[in-house]
């Protein structure tokens, strides 16, 4: 990958750090409108994924039992008190025990929510895990076919290889080697451009589809699949009609209904540079809403000194 800047940290006007990485933005007949960087080498997407990964379970027989539901199955939740009820119910729907996850034990992610956590005495449980309700849902989808259950997480798995083959034709990208994930599944490699591709199709999907009915659960209930404060929310409930999906390591893709399609990864995987770097490609394609997304600011002494934004040709369409 060759990566480039693309946003900058700005402290009492002195530009004190650079967040380096590739983007692309796809018009809404799928030719490039804009790029920066490496678009055409295979990156991790990590959890950008899971929303393609949906898919891939409705199409191997996951039957969600509501949008809640639905949403979850594409999350990197927080782990706050909504989040594990409904994967709680996830479970509980199919018969299933929280040991059944295969994903880690972990704390949840949301500061106030582990917090509680803790001072109940808690330790980590599979259930906070981000990633939980994506294997809750694999479970149900696994139990559905009667598939096996303990096994859900090998790449040779019959719901690997649906899920694989699935994400590999929406983003309309060859076989690459599998990576491993950090909730312990196999990652499926892709191109940005192959992600935003993705992103292009769910975002234009029409309804009676499967893509449709994961991208109505995903706008309707953002906070579901992300938690309080994240870019996912902020982004989507002030663009109407944006569909969009953080990723570990800096991936972020999203897609509008017009069909016009963005990804970009980050270099040194920071979270930060995520919101003003996807504000600043919605303004440049005057996505409607996109002038009210925030500016993310740089504090001294609990004051505004700066802002985190993008570099001046970061996205010159």
């Amino acid at each position: 990958m060759h990566y480039v800047p693309l946003v900058e940290v700005v402290r009492s006007g002195f530009v004190e750090g650079v967040h380096h990485g590739a983007l692309v933005i796809l018009t809404p007949a799928g030719q490039v409108l804009h790029l920066r960087g490496s678009i055409d080498a295979p990156i991790y997407p990590r959890s950008t994924n899971k929303p393609l990964q949906a898919v891939g379970l409705l199409r191997a027989g996951y039957k969600p039992a509501d949008d809640e539901h639905m949403a979850l199955a594409t999350a990197s939740h927080e782990g706050e008190p909504d989040h594990v009820a409904i994967v709680t119910g996830m479970l509980d729907g199919i018969g299933a025990a929280e040991e059944m996850l295969q994903c880690p034990p972990d704390l949840p992610l949301n500061e106030a929510a582990r917090a509680r956590v803790i001072h109940r005495g808690e330790g980590p449980r599979k259930i906070y895990m981000n990633c939980s309700g994506k294997h809750a849902a694999m479970l149900a989808a696994c139990i559905e076919r009667d598939w096996p259950t303990e096994s859900y997480m090998d790449p040779a798995h019959p719901l690997q290889v649906q899920l694989a083959a699935t994400v590999r034709e929406i983003a309309e990208e060859p076989e690459h080697p599998f990576g491993v994930d950090g909730c312990g599944l196999p990652i499926i490699p892709v191109t940005l451009t192959g992600l935003a591709r993705a992103f292009q199709k769910l975002a234009t999907a029409t309804g009676g589809t499967f893509e449709h009915q994961v991208t109505s659960a995903i706008s309707t209930h953002p906070y579901l699949m992300s938690g309080t404060g994240k870019p996912d929310v902020i982004l989507m409930r002030t663009v109407p009609g944006l569909i969009c999906k953080s990723g570990a390591d800096g991936v972020f893709a999203g897609g509008l209904p017009d069909g016009t399609a963005f990804a970009f990864k980050f270099a040194d995987g920071h979270e930060r540079p995520r919101l003003p770097l996807a504000a600043a490609v919605l303004r440049a394609l005057d996505a409607p809403g996109a002038d009210k997304l925030p500016a993310t600011p740089v504090l001294g002494g609990g004051q505004q000194v700066g802002e985190v934004r993008a570099a001046t040709d970061a996205v010159s369409i």
